[in-house]
């Protein structure tokens, strides 16, 4: 009897042991994967990659002159920009439009997400958006 009764608390000792080593990684992934969301709040859009050289003088220009400048802008030269700097830009685009064009602003906000996956560094700025865009 005592040896069933030995057996009984060495297997509970394995099961509990067990638990809290699922329980350890549990915490320790949540943890990793906040340092990683820190590390993406950081981007900034000046920093993407995929927007060619002699264009930054003229976003900026275009960024001065608000929701219209931008539009005037993506209409010239978004076809030679590219993803994550071009999502960027659009949701600046977004941010401007909205207060004089809501459904605008929606449209291109939806355009944005459907297009950019969620490793992309433009991600953490949407999820962020969604819910005034939705």
């Amino acid at each position: 009897m005592t040896k069933i009764i030995s057996i009984f608390i060495v297997v509970l000792v394995l099961f509990g042991g067990w638990h809290l080593f699922l329980y350890w990684e549990k915490v320790k992934n949540q943890e990793e994967t906040a340092k990683k969301d820190a590390a993406a709040a950081v981007v900034l859009g000046d920093q993407l990659q995929g927007m060619p050289p002699g264009l930054d003088q003229s976003l900026v220009a275009a960024q001065r002159g608000g929701a219209t400048g931008l539009r005037n802008w993506l209409k010239a030269y978004g076809a030679k920009v590219q993803d994550p700097r071009k999502a960027w830009i659009e949701l600046d685009y977004v941010q401007a439009v909205y207060r004089d064009d809501p459904a605008e602003a929606r449209k291109v906000f939806h355009q944005v997400k459907d297009r950019v996956p969620a490793t992309s560094p433009v991600y953490q700025r949407i999820k962020q958006l969604e819910p005034t865009y939705q």
